[in-house]
């Protein structure tokens, strides 16, 4: 390392920010008064963390000195978890691109950007707390503590070191901007899944406590005496939880305060060296990935040149591309397209997600509170539960079927085709997605409640009907109050207050169309109850009845609908095509 040149940079990055300050005076107030603040925060965090290791851990039993610390360092991640998520694409402090003509080395330009990558909110809170903490462990008494220094520091630096290797592949990928979309949608999607976590675990926690045997009550009266403080006070920790403190990095500290309140000194020691060597792996990783990026290399491994032999493709058709009974191929053509947008939209993508979201919490707390036991009347509407979490994840994109098209939208009108089969082609294109969601659901509820095949098909055949309405709908909303929806976003750029109202009634109005949905088990309770018929044969009627009013409903809103659209359709154009943010 030239010393003399790291000088040069840092004077020079020092007297660039300076000089930035001096032509805007008021910016570099609010900066150090920022700055002060964070200091002062720094400094009390660190006093809190002498005072709680001094005053509360001190003397403690190695099983509460594990959970303190790993409750302490879950904080300082979800911390660093969500100032990773605002902040996906690093900023360098000094831009290597730049530096590339010069004869300096990168490396010291690299090392300097990642130790201003540390200066956070987490770290600049968290880091003093858990020293702290660390140092009044030690001021208690308990001198083996000295060795939770190298031990957290270790593991903060293994933390960052991966995550900067992991903002500079993401910044590499970025630069295609329809990639930069996708990521951005993916890691949104994985923080709102991660912050849905705890109420996931804490329903199978839930139902495992609710549903475990009572063997303190069997027992007899002086047993319970004696047998339940001892539970409750010294309640061993599983041996698989031990097992994960030893293999998983971010549970080394807990492992080693643990460890070292015991009196053994080992397992602190060979937890720091592995996490000093998992984050020098990561720092070299990140570093030779930087320079290739910045020297014009592509991410990802070369692959090896193989020669060049005649394959026969084979033609594959997707569901779409099949020809449908009673769909003109103009239609058929222009559905295609529209689930090619569907599917590579970013912003579509995190529409249709909040289905598997929904999936996934009302899934975990169907089997943790054993809906299984209900009613096999209330079974009959509960089971109509999936059609409106799938349909309500796409009212957002069924009420709205132009704003996603933006600049698109042009080749809409300058289509010499009918515009019923515009319609007809959009509607389609959600089809797929809307029955594929649905089934998921259904098959779920089957394997949870154990309610007969005849109901399942009755639902699905109300998640086409209700799929129906609410294309009719979606058809008259999106002709009527269009808006443009922000590339790479579920945020609607700004409308007038008279769009904004009818957007917020066209939001109120889903439940009316989820009306119907209930028409066949209502139906269904009632025959059973009176005694006529039983309830599965007349669901499955009713559903069937249902469908095909529907259908023909909306086939004959379709010629309607379509010269509404050629009516309004340049109205429509300079709604979704114009920019005001």
């Amino acid at each position: 390392m030239d010393w003399s040149q790291l000088r040069t940079i840092i004077w020079l990055r020092w007297r660039l920010t300076r000089n930035q300050w001096s032509r805007n005076q008021l910016n570099a107030v609010l900066i150090m008064i920022v700055a002060v603040a964070l200091l002062v925060l720094s400094v009390v965090s660190g006093v809190a963390g002498v005072l709680v290791g001094f005053f509360i851990l001190a003397e403690r039993s190695p099983t509460r000195m594990l959970i303190a610390w790993d409750l302490f360092f879950a904080a300082f991640l979800f911390a660093w978890i969500i100032g990773m998520v605002s902040e996906i694409q690093r900023s360098e402090t000094i831009d290597i691109s730049r530096m590339l003509h010069l004869p300096i080395s990168l490396r010291d330009i690299f090392l300097v950007n990642y130790i201003a990558s540390h200066l956070t909110l987490s770290i600049i809170l968290f880091l003093p707390l858990i020293l702290g903490l660390s140092l009044g462990l030690m001021l208690s008494g308990q001198w083996l503590m000295i060795w939770m220094f190298p031990l957290v520091l270790s593991l903060v630096f293994m933390i960052t070191a991966w995550t900067y290797c992991l903002r500079g592949w993401l910044a590499a990928l970025m630069v295609n901007k329809r990639k930069r979309r996708a990521i951005i949608a993916v890691v949104t999607f994985s923080f709102i899944v991660l912050v849905q976590l705890p109420n996931i675990i804490s329903n199978l926690a839930h139902d495992r406590k609710k549903h475990r045997p009572d063997t303190v009550k069997s027992a007899p009266l002086d047993e319970q005496a004696t047998r339940q403080p001892v539970s409750r006070s010294r309640r061993p920790i599983p041996n698989a939880v031990l097992l994960a403190h030893k293999v998983v990095p971010f549970l080394w500290v807990g492992n080693g305060a643990m460890s070292l309140a015991g009196g053994n000194a080992l397992p602190a020691v060979l937890s720091a060296i592995g996490a000093f060597g998992i984050g020098g792996l990561g720092l070299r990783r990140a570093y030779r990935t930087t320079i290739r990026f910045y020297q014009g290399h592509t991410v990802g491994r070369r692959s090896k040149q193989r020669p060049k032999t005649k394959k026969v493709s084979t033609v594959r058709k997707n569901f779409l591309e099949r020809q449908l009974p009673g769909i003109p191929d103009e239609a058929a053509a222009l559905a295609l397209a529209f689930f090619r947008c569907l599917t590579r939209a970013p912003e579509v993508k995190m529409a249709l997600a909040t289905n598997f979201i929904m999936l996934l919490l009302f899934g975990t707390m169907f089997f943790a509170r054993r809906i299984s036991s209900l009613s096999d009347n209330l079974k009959l509407f509960v089971v109509s539960g999936p059609i409106v979490f799938t349909l309500l994840g796409m009212s957002h994109l069924m009420l709205n079927q132009f704003g996603f098209d933006r600049g698109g939208f042009r080749q809409l009108v300058l289509l010499p085709v009918p515009r019923r089969h515009i319609l007809l082609g959009k509607n389609l294109s959600f089809l797929p997605i809307a029955v594929g969601f649905g089934l998921t659901f259904l098959v779920l509820v089957k394997i949870i409640l154990g309610i007969s095949f005849t109901i399942v098909l009755a639902a699905g055949l109300q998640l086409l009907a209700t799929f129906m309405l609410l294309s009719i709908a979606g058809n008259l909303i999106s002709i009527l109050v269009p808006y443009r929806i922000t590339p790479g976003s579920m945020k609607r750029t700004k409308t007038s207050a008279m769009t904004s109202f009818l957007i917020f009634i066209s939001r109120l109005s889903f439940p009316v169309a989820m009306v119907p949905m209930f028409i066949p088990p209502a139906t269904g309770l009632l025959m059973s109850r009176l005694g006529w018929l039983p309830a599965g044969p007349v669901i499955l009627l009713s559903s069937m009845v249902l469908l095909g009013l529907l259908v023909f409903f909306y086939r004959l809103s379709l010629p309607g609908l379509g010269n509404m659209l050629l009516k309004r359709e340049k109205q429509i154009l300079k709604v979704v095509t114009e920019k005001v943010e």
